[in-house]
């Protein structure tokens, strides 16, 4: 039946859609981890904004491309939703579309950081020396900061969405589904300074969470799993 998957299957073959979500989800994991390795390189987290500036013109080559892996990162995440809700097992109601949206918003707001990161970088002068208004400056950090926090956030939800339709397909999705269900509430925490020292860990979880469903996405493991416990779509 054409209405169990969408037509860029119908050119593709079975689970073409799939496959580019996760090959862009494995994209927006490579693209992160090169973002936190040059912002780590940058030391650009301080604690005021004149510190911060400092910094970002002592290292700002590493902070405009951590901006810029971030800006990819969020591309990818948007583009792998997009291609998800494209997917029979989304077009038939197997998982729920609630999903996608999320890493969608996700990925958009990731973008909106780092073009604010980006705008830092070009409009600090030598020495951390603003060339425009340092109020200016002062909003886009503030940008940057909240913005990659929601991100994180709208990420999280996603994977505690994820993890009940996990459940529901059984097999090696089942047995992700409590490590997706933690590490979603466990990215609710970004916003908590007490929480601090937990946030490289549970980055690093999103990390590895992102490879492994892209991979799994990539290969029509995912596929092979919810039509074996649903069954093959019609018409494939």
């Amino acid at each position: 039946m054409r209405d169990v998957y969408d037509d860029a299957d119908a050119v593709t073959g079975w689970g073409g859609s799939a496959r580019a979500a996760g090959a862009l989800l494995l994209f927006s994991a490579a693209a992160t981890a090169a973002m936190v390795v040059t912002r780590l390189a940058a030391d650009a987290d301080k604690p005021t904004l004149t510190e911060t500036l400092a910094a970002v013109a002592d290292g700002r080559e590493m902070y405009a491309a951590s901006a810029a892996m971030r800006i990819l990162a969020g591309l990818a995440l948007a583009a792998a939703a997009w291609f998800l809700t494209r997917t029979w097992i989304i077009r038939s109601r197997l998982g729920t579309p609630v999903v996608p949206y999320l890493l969608a918003a996700s990925g958009i707001v990731t973008v909106a950081a780092g073009a604010a990161a980006i705008y830092i970088a070009s409009e600090t002068g030598a020495g951390g020396a603003p060339v425009t208004a340092a109020r200016a400056l002062e909003a886009a950090e503030e940008v940057r900061w909240i913005t990659g926090k929601v991100g994180f956030v709208l990420a999280g939800a996603a994977l505690i969405v994820a993890a009940r339709y996990q459940w529901k397909a059984g097999h090696m999705l089942r047995r992700m589904a409590p490590a997706s269900l933690a590490l979603g509430v466990a990215m609710q925490l970004i916003w908590v300074d007490s929480a601090t020292l937990l946030h490289p860990v549970v980055g690093t979880g999103f990390f590895l969470w992102l490879g492994a469903v892209g991979t799994m996405l990539a290969t029509g493991r995912v596929e092979r799993y919810f039509a074996a416990t649903f069954g093959r779509p019609s018409g494939t």
